[in-house]
């Protein structure tokens, strides 16, 4: 067996794993009452139970072998083995039992072997292996140079989410996957980040290769403003064996983007098992409904080979928490949806290798077609923005979005000598981001008059209701060829660990506009015309809600790199680490990082680590291409047209505005690593993330009495505001991650207990306009500082424990999100949400039929965020608005129920 396909073996066993305790001993029973009536009484059979130190869970998938006798097994999916030996091998001696697997540490056992039974249970302590931060094989989390944590398949079955963004949320406290609303496609792609820093600045891997990003940028007063990450929604969790999270500077490592550290997902590979669960559940409100259908199958091809394959299935019902609009109705009634949009996804993924030659091929990646249904801002009847004859009492937009997105990496392994190996890959991927607006009108197109000179006669008084209003398309093609192996250079106590390699990387960005009548003026969309709304005033141009794209934009980039890598044990009591990375980009030139790290063992169980390195962000093609002219909300709370202008463009050269340049950063940590018995392992970091000429979304700059010559540049292409990508500020993040892990047992069951914490700060330690024109002031006003330093918690705690016994198992984890605030819909008023607990609880029955039944319940007291300040919030609580929706870490839901059949076969 491979080593992956042990690895998922032993995790396919985890989800309930306390019912094949209870299906071991019934195992171990039923061989003792009858027997083993085909052994004879002079046979030796060494039997007994594999379980885990830190839950009592039974493993399958061991390798259990005596080498001197040249025989071996693997433990059954109850964690159960037997190994037999003739009577005239046997002959009273002493041998060595070995117990192997992947990620836990091996067990020996020395054993007479006596005619008749003998039971040897094992209790191996997880030691988890990752990949990620290092190029040396067989790295342990606890061993490693930087600090790795690991999310296991038990803490993504238990986590009570499907959503791979939330469930790294709920497992890694250094990570938050904020909720926004009426925020277009934000609705739907939300923001995931780590550390506080933004969504681009986290790099995605999958099985150790880089994740494409999306084709939409978050635009809105929204965390992550002005950033495109990566769609982590889109990696089923059905398809996930575990995730490794890398807290610390990559760049030199892995390339652009990974300044806060890198999120590699492992999909599953195991063989001959089949694994599937349907679940339901909605709010204690009674609305939200959700459905969720997985299965994931292992195929095993040849003796090595493997086919894992997934898919899956979700449909989640919208969830409305707006309160009624005193302002804009009379009588007073709910206009808004402020909630979770209803959503429907569908997944098909797959990952697979075959031995070719001396390795392997290998191949993965899937699809993922995902509809979601939103809304904007309300129109009320008297806004020049309705049009009454159609929505005589005001209307609410409808924005449908269509997230699409295609990956699949393909490649070649294997060893050149004992000591080489490599690994060849072709990396493609793309998202495209579908827009289509509904529920909505062009003002411009039904007022617009028969005669262009009068503009006050008959008019045409038709409009279409619906549009497509457009698509965002990023897509990523690369190869990599990479080399790692050991070289014996005299030096140390060990030999050098090199691995080098070089990348090519494409990135293109293409914008498709919408409809005509999506972003028209009129049906000619020629502004000379004067068109009037129903107030007198000039008619909106375009769909109100979403206006669509307008301009085609199909541009790429390329970019090169060269790495290199090094790690070695100089003596038995410290290792050391050096990477050096170039990269070249063909739209802003070259740039060099480095990194370098050491551990040293204190004792057998106390280490401490440290890590220093430079890193970069280029900036996305995303930053360079996007424009859009769009309707928002100003700091008064009034609709009004804006643009967002294309950076190095003839507007922002107007303003002053200088082109795009890549980010640079200084990373530090300094941290130990305890563990003082199998059973209890404590890890702290402290860091400082220092972030040069950072990549900002511009505040929506206005014409202003003070400056005007911005009116001068805005007043004839007809828009109230503009904004732009400009390299403004620079920040400061400083912070500290704790975990501790302890396992014990507890009566007749067995206990798991965890605590992790993440402690951080960011501050704008300078913010500067490049422009004479714009002061910086109004380019990056206090308001945009706050939801940098403050829009997302720098406190979040995880408490949890898990406890099995016998067919039944129960997982309670407690996460504390800490304030955020906020200030630029509110003129000046800074708002602060306070920190909440949220408490998730689930209970599994598994049977020995490989079925189990989960429910349970997420935030399940109903905790709610703060209410707008309904004085100093004005007019937003008056419109409906009862909580935040910038930066609001954990949603409005409130609480949530559950429950879930799983079921697991074994085809072996």
């Amino acid at each position: 067996m491979q080593e992956s396909d042990r690895s998922t073996a032993r995790r396919a066993g985890a989800p309930g794993a306390g019912g094949y305790v209870a299906v071991s001993a019934m195992v171990l029973a039923i061989t003792c009452a009858w027997g083993i009536p085909a052994i004879a009484q002079d046979t030796t059979v060494v039997s007994g139970v594999v379980t885990t130190a830190m839950d009592g869970q039974p493993v399958p998938g061991v390798i259990m072998s005596i080498d001197t006798l040249h025989l071996s097994t693997e433990t059954n999916i109850v964690g159960h083995y037997a190994l037999t030996i003739p009577s005239d091998i046997a002959k009273g001696q002493t041998v060595t039992i070995t117990a192997t697997l992947t990620g836990l540490q091996t067990r020996t056992a020395e054993v007479v072997l006596t005619a008749g039974e003998i039971n040897v249970d094992f209790i191996l302590v997880i030691d988890e292996i990752t990949v990620t931060g290092t190029r040396t094989e067989g790295r342990a989390v606890t061993d490693s140079l930087a600090p790795v944590s690991y999310i296991d398949s038990e803490v993504i079955a238990n986590s009570g989410t499907r959503e791979t963004g939330k469930i790294l949320q709920l497992a890694e406290p250094s990570a938050n996957f904020s909720t926004t609303f009426i925020s277009d496609g934000t609705d739907a792609i939300r923001p995931a980040t780590l550390r506080a820093l933004g969504p681009d600045q986290t790099l995605l891997l999958v099985n150790g290769k880089r994740r494409h990003q999306t084709g939409l940028i978050h635009y809105q007063q929204t965390v992550g403003r002005g950033s495109a990450g990566s769609d982590f929604n889109a990696i089923p969790a059905s398809a996930i064996d575990h995730i490794e999270v890398l807290r610390d500077g990559a760049a030199a490592q892995y390339g652009s983007d990974a300044i806060a550290g890198v999120v590699n997902v492992i999909l599953k590979s195991g063989t001959e098992l089949t694994d599937g669960a349907f679940e339901g559940g909605q709010t204690y409100e009674g609305d939200g409904d959700m459905f969720t259908g997985s299965v994931n199958h292992g195929l095993k091809i040849g003796e090595r080979g493997f086919l894992n394959l997934t898919a899956e299935y979700r449909d989640r019902q919208e969830t409305n928490r707006s309160g009624p609009d005193s302002l804009r109705v009379d009588p007073p009634r709910v206009t808004q949806r402020i909630g979770d949009p209803d959503a429907k996804d569908l997944y098909v993924w797959a990952n697979a290798a075959v031995p070719a030659g001396s390795g392997e091929v290998y191949a993965f990646g899937g699809v993922s077609r995902r509809e979601t249904n939103s809304s904007g801002f309300f129109r009320s009847s008297g806004d020049g923005r309705t049009v009454p004859a159609i929505y005589s009492g005001g209307f609410l937009p409808t924005i449908i979005t269509k997230p699409e997105d295609s990956s699949l990496v393909a490649g070649y392994r294997g060893h050149m000598s004992d000591a080489w190996g490599y690994d060849l890959s072709v990396n493609w991927g793309k998202n495209e981001f579908k827009f289509r607006e509904e529920n909505t009108v062009n003002v411009s197109w039904w007022y617009e008059p028969l005669d262009p000179n009068n503009p006050t006669g008959p008019r045409y008084e038709s409009s279409p209701r619906a549009a497509d209003t457009g698509s965002l398309i990023y897509d990523q093609i690369g190869g990599n060829a990479d080399f790692h192996g050991t070289v014996d250079w005299g030096v140390g106590s060990g030999p050098l660990n090199l691995a080098f390699g070089t990348e090519w990387r494409r990135e293109g960005y293409e914008i498709k506009p919408g409809e005509l009548v999506s972003y028209s003026y009129g049906r000619t969309n020629n502004r000379d015309i004067t068109i009037l709304n129903q107030n007198g005033g000039t008619a909106a141009a375009g769909t109100q809600g979403f206006p669509g794209f307008q301009d085609a934009v199909d541009e790429s980039r390329r970019s090169v790199a060269a790495y290199v890598d090094m790690e070695s044990a100089f003596t038995d009591k410290f290792t050391g680490a050096v990477a050096l990375r170039f990269e070249n980009f063909s739209d802003f030139g070259s740039t060099v990082t480095g990194k370098v790290s050491g551990r040293v063992s204190v004792s057998e169980q106390v280490a401490l680590r440290a890590t220093a390195s430079t890193g970069f962000r280029a900036p996305g093609v995303q930053q360079l291409f996007f424009t859009l002219r769009s309707t928002n909300l100003n700091a008064a709370g009034v609709l009004t047209d804006t643009l967002t202008a294309r950076q190095d463009s003839a507007i922002t050269r107007a303003l002053g505005i200088p082109a795009l340049d890549e980010e640079t950063s200084r990373n530090y940590s300094v941290g130990f690593v305890a563990r003082p018995g199998d059973r209890i392992r404590f890890t702290a970091d402290v860091y400082r993330i220092d972030i040069n000429d950072r990549i900002i979304f511009s505040d929506a700059i206005s014409p202003s009495p003070q400056v005007p010559a911005i009116g001068a540049i805005l007043d004839p292409l007809g828009i109230g505001q503009v904004q732009f990508f400009t390299n403004a500020i620079d920040t400061r993040t400083t912070g500290i991650d704790m975990a501790l892990q302890y396992g014990l047992q507890a009566g007749a069951g067995a206990l798991t207990l965890e605590a992790a914490a993440s402690i951080n700060k960011t501050e704008v330690t300078d913010r500067r306009s490049a422009s004479s024109i714009i002061p910086v002031d109004m380019l990056f006003p206090i308001s945009q500082v706050t939801l940098v330093e403050e829009g997302q918690p720098s406190r979040h705690f995880v408490l949890g424990a898990t406890y099995y016994r016998g067919g039944l198992s129960a997982n309670v984890r407690f996460n504390y999100f800490g304030a955020v605030s906020a200030e630029w819909f509110t003129g000046g008023f800074k708002q602060t949400w306070d920190g909440k607990w949220l408490t998730d609880m689930s209970v599994t029955y598994q049977t020995s039929k490989g079925l189990g039944f989960t429910v349970g319940g997420m935030n399940i007291f109903d905790v709610y965020p703060d209410v707008w300040d309904p004085e100093k919030a004005f007019p937003f609580p008056q419109l409906g608005f009862l909580y935040g929706w910038e930066t609001v870490p954990f949603g409005i839901n409130g609480g949530y129920y559950f429950a879930r059949v799983s079921y697991k076969f074994d085809w072996r």
